[in-house]
């Protein structure tokens, strides 16, 4: 691969269009050699990474700012982008051939080369389901929770909890899921399925009064999305950015942290962070700490 980054995407081209034309199989071992190729470069041209790195990050800060700032050597640049979109659509390719352990294979690596696709957390998570493992299911589908910043991701999260607590015999709960996937104004064929299936039921979200949604969900432990987190990772690395004199940088983050939870929770989510990081530099040297980040919120309202 001399140039990785072309020839990959053209080759993923390729494989897209043999599966458009239902030439599965063709798609599916040109993807697998694909997969093999890219690897391979890997294994010669970039930095060993532990294989517990990827999963073992503490918060879902950690998780977010590892890509967000480069610090992995083995960032997906270094052989072109569409990495996880090669091992996606060897998934999909191997779904349509029916081979379900190669697919589910795939998925763990689309994963692997990008820890915040939300897609392939759930897609994974429905193979694990039809496999009969519920706790792997549910822990896909719990862990989508904490990355997601798309409202399509948390709502089919939500689906997937709402058909758990029905089998779990919990209707009430079961309601509130539905109910919080609705609030999220998505419309899907999932969650248009369950809304069907539930209309007229105990677990008809018509039935649960939106105060009462909230409290069983909590009740529950489910959250309502990582927006939040996502947002302070992003001002995180919009400070680390600022510091380093990367304006650009620096106003990228904080806009991708205020589009996402809006700009007064933006700058209170601000002011928290620079709080805990001048109680860090003042116990460890007195000294104040630099309020770029701040400034470069300012600079783009």
């Amino acid at each position: 691969m001399n140039e990785p980054q072309t020839e990959l995407a053209d080759a993923l081209a390729q494989a897209e269009g043999y599966m458009l034309q239902g030439q599965d199989e063709a798609a599916a071992e040109l993807l697998r050699r694909l997969a093999e190729d890219a690897e391979e470069y890997v294994d010669k041209n970039c930095a060993a990474t532990e294989a517990g790195q990827w999963f073992s990050f503490p918060t879902p800060f950690e998780k977010l700012a590892y890509r967000r700032v480069e610090g992995d050597p083995r960032e997906l640049r270094d052989v072109g982008e569409p990495l996880d979109r090669l091992y996606s659509d060897l998934a999909l390719a191997s779904v349509h051939v029916g081979d379900y352990d190669e697919a589910k294979a795939a998925l763990k690596s689309a994963i692997r080369w990008n820890p915040m696709d939300c897609g392939s957390r759930l897609n994974l998570a429905d193979l694990y389901k039809i496999d009969g493992d519920m706790d792997e299911y549910l822990g896909l589908s719990f862990s989508v929770f904490e990355r997601a910043s798309e409202p399509r991701h948390l709502a089919r999260a939500f689906v997937n909890f709402s058909a758990w607590f029905q089998v779990s015999e919990k209707p009430q709960v079961a309601a509130a899921c539905l109910r919080a996937a609705q609030a999220l104004d998505v419309r899907d064929g999932a969650l248009d399925a369950a809304l069907d299936q539930a209309a007229g039921t105990d677990r008809d979200p018509a039935g649960v009064s939106e105060s009462e949604a909230r409290s069983l969900l909590a009740a529950e432990g489910l959250p309502a999305g990582a927006n939040a987190e996502m947002a302070a990772c992003l001002l995180i690395c919009a400070s680390n950015a600022a510091r380093a004199g990367e304006k650009n940088d620096a106003t990228s983050f904080t806009l991708r942290a205020r589009d996402l939870v809006g700009e007064p929770a933006a700058m209170s989510l601000l002011r928290a962070i620079q709080a805990a990081e001048a109680e860090e530099l003042a116990g460890a040297s007195g000294a104040d700490v630099a309020v770029d980040a701040e400034s470069a919120a300012r600079s783009v309202n």
